[in-house]
């Protein structure tokens, strides 16, 4: 039976010359590429197991479908979106991070998901952190959000890591009590040096 997630032969020289034209990042470990439907396979259980507690979930097959299948649209709709982390070593695949926004998000959201077994290697803060560079230098935005539950404490420990604060601004949503809102501002490493066209 054909899923969702089945590469259809014949559209997928054309998908991969539209993923030709995302921005890829790269980093000393990994390489940050659009995402494909093969990477499904791999990603899967952080929606479908316990792993997505933090998220809303466990979630149901189509709901996890959908929620990455939003994830990756962005890049179409919107010229922003989530990348697919690899490995340079093996072309593993070990999550997804990117920025999004949801109907009822106020604001562009920078977003983690590794799967079990890219934890505990610094992945997480590797990908982020160019996703940080790429949104503050290369798109010029000036601020970014991460919604965070309460009792993610591998997140809230990444999120300081990365820079954020837990945010200050009343933002024109109700936020549920478990929900935290850290804010990433732009550091140093972030700003463009437009009179040497280098990085300060």
């Amino acid at each position: 039976m054909m899923r969702p997630w089945t590469p259809i032969p014949e559209g997928i020289a054309l998908r991969d010359r539209l993923a030709g034209i995302f921005p890829v990042l790269t980093t000393e470990r990994l390489t940050l590429r659009a995402p494909r439907s093969e990477d499904w396979a791999t990603l899967e259980p952080i929606w479908r197991t316990d792993r997505g507690r933090f998220i809303g979930g466990p979630f149901n097959e189509e709901d996890a479908w959908l929620d990455f299948a939003q994830a990756a649209g962005g890049w179409v709709l919107r010229g922003i979106g989530f990348w697919t982390v690899t490995r340079n070593s093996d072309g593993g695949v070990l999550g997804i991070v990117g920025m999004g926004q949801e109907v009822f998000d106020p604001e562009l959201e920078l977003g983690w998901m590794l799967t079990t077994e890219a934890e505990g290697q610094g992945y997480a803060y590797e990908a982020a952190a160019a996703v940080l560079k790429y949104a503050f230098n290369d798109l010029g935005l000036e601020t970014l959000i991460s919604f965070i539950h309460c009792d993610n404490h591998r997140s809230i420990a990444l999120a300081e890591r990365l820079g954020a604060a837990p945010n200050q601004r009343k933002l024109p949503i109700d936020l549920a009590p478990e929900d935290l809102v850290f804010r990433h501002l732009p550091r140093k490493e972030y700003r463009r040096d437009t009179d040497k066209g280098k990085h300060p």
